[in-house]
């Protein structure tokens, strides 16, 4: 009797591919059925290539150039960069006002925003009407129609001034002062919370009931529950508001250019860094120079949320994390 390999094959011993070892047979699609969807996704591919991959490339290839708009791009190599680190002071003066804008304006917007969905967060008549309007702010806070308003209510005539004089506290005009300007901005940026909310409602009702039934049978308060509790399953989206609140005031651009008149006055004390780069661009058409400004804030944009991302592993806590 001889020992061998069986020549039956699995069909004929009754034991199916999978359990005799051999790997089914891939089918490969037919070319004609992907089509469709190469052809559905054609639109956003010729946008992503024509209106953001290709400009930004382009843009790239400008902040190594003198480029007027009007005359063909001369090559400079890293000249544009160094400029703006070495002879340029009104550049290291809108480095300086971006910044202040952002450190104080998207904490405070956070922190307003938190505070408004915490009381909205209840169950009282009425309560869809108020969340509305509270988030009408946000739908108008970007608008050129509410930065004419907001430079008339700090004017000197405005409402504030005349507030204020009541009081017998008398003034120059808000938005006409270095000391001031700025601050009316990062009022109206906090006065758009409108959609960081909206967001922090949604987490608020995403936290189980029964953590605050459990800690309140154990004698914990509101602020304990709100430390321990509120606050540890929020931090998700404190992160996700974060980010936003970053770089959309990082690139925040038509309440200053309303605001100053395009100039980033009085004395550049609201020359934000997207003003700064129309102003180049489109005032003076140093196209490249307002290239490479670009470029560098796209950097910091992205270094500040890499810290941002990588500091979320010591305080951002997730439901699912072991």
């Amino acid at each position: 009797m001889t020992i061998g390999h069986s020549s039956e094959s699995p069909a004929a011993t009754g034991l199916s591919p999978s359990r005799s070892g051999a790997r089914p047979a891939r089918t490969r699609k037919p070319l004609s059925d992907n089509a469709y969807g190469y052809l559905f996704l054609a639109p956003w591919l010729v946008g992503l290539l024509v209106f953001l991959a290709g400009p930004t490339l382009v843009s790239l290839y400008l902040s190594f150039t003198d480029f007027n708009l009007l005359q063909p791009p001369k090559w400079v190599g890293a000249q544009n960069y160094i400029t703006l680190f070495s002879r340029d002071p009104r550049y290291l003066q809108a480095l300086r006002v971006t910044f202040t804008y952002v450190f104080t304006a998207a904490p405070l917007n956070l922190l307003f925003a938190l505070l408004l969905a915490l009381l909205l967060n209840t169950r009282i008549r009425g309560i869809s009407l108020y969340r509305a309007v509270y988030y009408v702010p946000s739908l108008l806070g970007g608008s050129v129609a509410i930065a004419i308003l907001w430079q008339q209510i700090f004017g000197l005539d405005g409402v504030v001034s005349q507030i204020l004089g009541f009081f017998g506290v008398h003034g120059s005009s808000w938005v006409s002062s270095p000391k001031q300007a700025l601050w009316t901005l990062v009022i109206l940026h906090v006065w758009q919370f409108g959609s960081a909310m909206i967001i922090f409602l949604a987490g608020l009702k995403q936290i189980p009931a029964e953590l605050y039934e459990a800690a309140t049978i154990d004698g914990a308060g509101k602020v304990h529950r709100f430390w321990f509790i509120t606050l540890p399953m929020l931090t998700p989206v404190i992160f996700f508001n974060l980010v936003l609140q970053i770089i959309n005031s990082f690139q925040a651009f038509t309440p200053a250019f309303i605001i100053s008149g395009g100039k980033g006055g009085p004395l550049d004390s609201t020359l934000f860094y997207t003003l700064y780069v129309y102003i180049q661009g489109f005032t003076n058409f140093r196209m490249g120079y307002a290239s490479a400004m670009g470029w560098i804030l796209l950097i910091i944009i992205g270094v500040f949320t890499a810290l941002a991302f990588l500091s979320s592993k010591y305080w951002v806590h997730y439901d699912d994390a072991r």
